[in-house]
C-alpha cells in the first residue's frame, strides 16, 4: 500500500475515483465555460441601458467622452495610469495592432515564449511578422539566456507573456531589450491586474495588449484594449482598428493627431462595440473585489500544497506577482498525464498542458501553421526544456468565485492523488 507524505499508510477510503473509489467533490468544478462568471446586477443593467440606447456603434454623433467606449477607455487609463488605451474586438488584436501600429517591419522576427496561448503567435503573424520561439525555464517564465543565445539581428521586438496570470521578469527582459535596441510588447491577456513590484502589468513595455474573454479579469464573452503612453503608436492604432474619416480626431479633443492622416493605413475593423464598453465599464467597479478574490484562493492553495514533495508548484518572478487564476505545477519522478486524469475523476478540472492524447494549444508544437512539418518530435526538437516542463505541468482553472470549501475539496483532491501517484 502507498503512503503518504507523513509516512502513515494510505487509509482504503483514500481509494481514488479512477480506480473505482468515491470522489472529493461530486459537483462540476466552476469554470467560465459553465458559467461561473463574476458578473452581477449591475453589470447587467448597464448592458441592458446600452441595448436600449440603439446606440451600438461607438462612432456615433456623441463626443468621445460620451460614448460608452470612450469613458471605458478613459477609466482604464485611469486605472493603469497610461497615457492612452484603445478598446478593441480582442486580446489578438490588441497585440497584432500594437506591432503593426509601432512600424515593426513585415516579415521581422519577434520573439516570444514556446509557452503560450496560440493567440500570441497568432497575432505576430497577424502583425505580417514571424515569431521566434523561445525557452521557458522551470517556472514556465521566458528564459532570458535562451533568448540571448538565439538572438540575430532579424529581431526586432520583444512579445513578453505573463502567461496563466504569473508576471515575467520585466526588469531583466526591458534591460535586454533597451541593450538590443528593439521595443517590448506585453501579452497581459491572462493577467489583467496583476502587479509586480507595485506596477501593473501592460504597463512596462511600449503597449501592453488585454483581453475581456469570459475567462478574464474582465468579461464581455469577447474583446480587449491595449495601454500605451506612446501617442503615435496610439493614433496609428486607432486608425488600424477602424475610426476612419477623421474619426480619430475624437480621440484627440485637445490637439490634432500626431500623423499626418488616416488614409495612410488600412482600416481592419477591430472596433469594440458600445454594448461590451458598458458591461466592462460597470465590471471596473468590482474589478478590485475579483482580483482579491482570485490572489486570496490562489495564496491558500498554493501555501496549502507547498509542503507536498511530489510536486513543484510554479514560483513567481517576485512576491504576489501573480494574478492567480490557475493553479500550475509539475509533477516530478511520475506521469502528468495520469496525474491530471485522475484529479478529473475526484472532480477537479484538470489537464496536462503537453499530454500526447490533448491537443492543447497552449503548447508550442501544436502551432502547426509555424512549422512545414506535421512531425511533432521534431517540432519538440526546437524547444526541448519546454517540451520537457510542459509534460510535466497540470494546470487547474481557478475561478474568482470559488469558495474555500471549493479550494479545500481541489487541496483534498491533490493529496490524496499525491500519495496515490
Amino acid at each position: 500500500m502507498n503512503s503518504n507524505k507523513e509516512g502513515t499508510a494510505a487509509p482504503e477510503h483514500a481509494r481514488l475515483a479512477i480506480n473505482g473509489g468515491d470522489p472529493v467533490r461530486r459537483t462540476p468544478w466552476p469554470t467560465y465555460d459553465k458559467g461561473a462568471v463574476f458578473v452581477h446586477p449591475e453589470d447587467e443593467e448597464a448592458a441592458v441601458r446600452a441595448i436600449r440606447s440603439h446606440l451600438y456603434f461607438r462612432y456615433d454623433h456623441r463626443p468621445q467622452e460620451d460614448t460608452e467606449c470612450g469613458k471605458f477607455e478613459a477609466e482604464l487609463c485611469r486605472y493603469f495610469g497610461s497615457k492612452h488605451a484603445l478598446a478593441v474586438s480582442s486580446g489578438t488584436t490588441a497585440l497584432a495592432l500594437a506591432i503593426m501600429a509601432a512600424g515593426i517591419p513585415p516579415g521581422s522576427l519577434i520573439a516570444c515564449p514556446g509557452f503560450t496561448f496560440v493567440a500570441t503567435p497568432s497575432a505576430i503573424v497577424l502583425a505580417g511578422c514571424k515569431p521566434l520561439l523561445v525557452e521557458v525555464d522551470e517556472n514556465l517564465h521566458l528564459d532570458l539566456d535562451d533568448l540571448r543565445r538565439r538572438w540575430t539581428g532579424e529581431i526586432k521586438a520583444i512579445l513578453v507573456v505573463h502567461m496563466r496570470g504569473f508576471a515575467a521578469d520585466m526588469e531583466a527582459l526591458t534591460g535586454f531589450a533597451a541593450e538590443m535596441g528593439v521595443p517590448v510588447f506585453e501579452d497581459a491577456v491572462p493577467a489583467l491586474g496583476a502587479e509586480l513590484k507595485g506596477r501593473k502589468l501592460g504597463t512596462f513595455g511600449l503597449a501592453g495588449g488585454f483581453s475581456t474573454q469570459s475567462d478574464k479579469s474582465l468579461n464581455s464573452g469577447e474583446g480587449g484594449f491595449l495601454v500605451t503612453d506612446d501617442s503615435v503608436l496610439y493614433a496609428r492604432a486607432t486608425v488600424l482598428s477602424g475610426a476612419y474619416e477623421g474619426r480619430l480626431r475624437r480621440h484627440f479633443p485637445d490637439g490634432g493627431p500626431p500623423i499626418e492622416s488616416d488614409l495612410d493605413l488600412p482600416l481592419l475593423s477591430f472596433r469594440m462595440d458600445e454594448i461590451r464598453a458598458a458591461l466592462l465599464r460597470a465590471e471596473m467597479e468590482r474589478l478590485p473585489i475579483r482580483l482579491k478574490c482570485f490572489h486570496d484562493n490562489y495564496t491558500y492553495v498554493a501555501a496549502a500544497l507547498s509542503d507536498l514533495d511530489a510536486i513543484a508548484i510554479r514560483q513567481p518572478v517576485g512576491p504576489g506577482a501573480f494574478l492567480g487564476e490557475a493553479f500550475i505545477f509539475r509533477v516530478l519522478d511520475g506521469d502528468a498525464t495520469w496525474f491530471a486524469k485522475a484529479l478529473c475523476r475526484e472532480g477537479i478540472d484538470a489537464r496536462n498542458l503537453g499530454s500526447d492524447e490533448d491537443t492543447n494549444v497552449r503548447v508550442f508544437w501544436n502551432w502547426r501553421f509555424l512549422f512545414g512539418t506535421k512531425d511533432v518530435a521534431s517540432i519538440q526538437a526546437l524547444l526541448p526544456a519546454t517540451t520537457r516542463y510542459l509534460r510535466q505541468a497540470v494546470d487547474i482553472p481557478l475561478a474568482s468565485i470559488l469558495s474555500t470549501e471549493d479550494c479545500d475539496e481541489l487541496i483534498r483532491a491533490v493529496r490524496k492523488v499525491a500519495a496515490r501517484r
